[in-house]
């Protein structure tokens, strides 16, 4: 594990840690209180505070098992793992809003007699409003520097042990001034804030699961970062998805079909480096070099291809060997446009020939070759005595 990751789990552990504690005794203080008091929204505020104990087990969890490094059955690392974690953490949750916002609406339908709670009860609830307020803001900034979608799901459901207090208080007061029946209305809200969350976690879980892609304007944005880089010509099957707070992309990168492999390589390394800079959250980038623009064509490999180095130099071999220009031919170039191959024929730069009478000649014998564009002349500085293109009969090379 890297440094940088090292400290984030070391955060995300220490801020869940004191999730713990600061969660345990607050749902503590709101049952006891509740209980002494006879409030049924205060009882199902501390439900809901003990709830978020069970997603600071999550957190641990999941953060220890997700962050661990890539290994052989997991090439893209484990951050499925907080995905999971946070899709059974909003199931239970939706079964806690459930069984709360049940019991309070039977309480309510029946009528029960639901006595003033007192001033203590009201202070318990406003202390504990505070507390985890002030909790909120750590997780979350915690949340934001880690870039942890599952510590940023466990701050804000403690903002909703916020704004369920809250709502607690409005019943409690009004109970207190003999509307009993504004204690179970907020616990029935509670339950649906409760419910609210899960749900949110949830479809969040889900859209990770099903690979759904980054914002438009995120693509847009890593789609001009790519274009910026000097070669590249169009970029063009630009796919993301998320896992646990990390970015992966693919893309297609378009450079000019005459430069070398090496230089086109380096132009995708630049895109790579310039889009990791811009978008940190970016844990895997795969790009392909295109010498065109083949958007919206499919997958090429999908379809019948042209012939290989190999068979196309046969195949020349065999028409060009009895010319007078082939001892001179040194080297054969390939390019692989329009779905077809333009051959570009390197002669030693001391052959007694004019480029364009070669050209022709050599066009006219290999016309017969579907796959065949047109030949191109250049001339190679070098002493090589023999032609690097086999011949298909060696007996009549010369």
């Amino acid at each position: 594990m890297s440094t940088s990751a090292h400290d984030r789990n070391r955060d995300t552990r220490r801020v869940t840690i004191l999730a713990i504690w600061i969660d345990a005794l607050v749902g503590i203080a709101k049952l006891i209180t509740g209980m002494l008091v006879g409030s049924a929204a205060l009882i199902a505020d501390g439900i809901h505070s003990f709830s978020d104990l069970v997603t600071d087990g999550f957190v641990l969890a999941a953060t220890h098992y997700g962050s661990q490094d890539p290994d052989y059955d997991h090439p893209y690392g484990h951050g499925r793992i907080e995905t999971l974690a946070t899709l059974f953490l909003g199931s239970v949750l939706i079964f806690v809003a459930g069984a709360i916002a049940w019991s309070s609406l039977e309480r309510l339908i029946s009528g029960a007699e639901i006595p003033p709670p007192g001033i203590w009860a009201m202070v318990v609830a406003l202390v504990t409003l505070l507390i985890k307020e002030w909790l909120f803001q750590i997780t979350m900034r915690v949340a934001r520097r880690t870039g942890s979608k599952l510590l940023q799901a466990n701050a804000w459901h403690s903002r909703s042990d916020v704004l369920s207090t809250g709502v607690v208080m409005v019943g409690l007061v009004g109970t207190q001034f003999g509307h009993g029946w504004l204690d179970t209305l907020a616990a029935v809200i509670v339950g649906l804030l409760v419910g609210k969350i899960g749900w949110d976690l949830l479809w969040e879980s889900g859209r990770e699961l099903v690979d759904t892609a980054l914002p438009l304007k995120d693509q847009h944005g890593m789609r001009q970062v790519a274009l910026d880089v000097p070669g590249v010509a169009g970029v063009h099957d630009l796919r993301t998805r998320q896992s646990a707070g990390r970015t992966m992309l693919d893309l297609h990168v378009v450079v000019s079909p005459r430069i070398s492999v090496s230089e086109g390589h380096e132009i995708g390394n630049e895109v790579s480096r310039r889009l990791r800079i811009a978008y940190p959250e970016l844990t895997d980038l795969t790009f392909h070099v295109d010498p065109e623009d083949d958007a919206g064509e499919g997958d090429p490999s999908r379809f019948p291809g042209l012939p290989l180095r190999p068979e196309v130099e046969f195949a020349l071999g065999e028409r060009w060997s009895g010319l007078s220009q082939w001892p001179w031919i040194r080297d054969v170039e390939l390019h692989y446009l329009d779905g077809r191959v333009i051959v570009v024929a390197c002669l030693d730069e001391d052959a007694p020939l004019d480029s364009h009478h070669t050209c022709q000649q050599l066009e006219k014998h290999a016309r017969d070759l579907e796959w065949f564009s047109h030949v191109e002349i250049r001339r190679l500085a070098c002493a090589q005595s023999a032609v690097n293109v086999p011949s298909p009969h060696p007996s009549t090379h010369s």
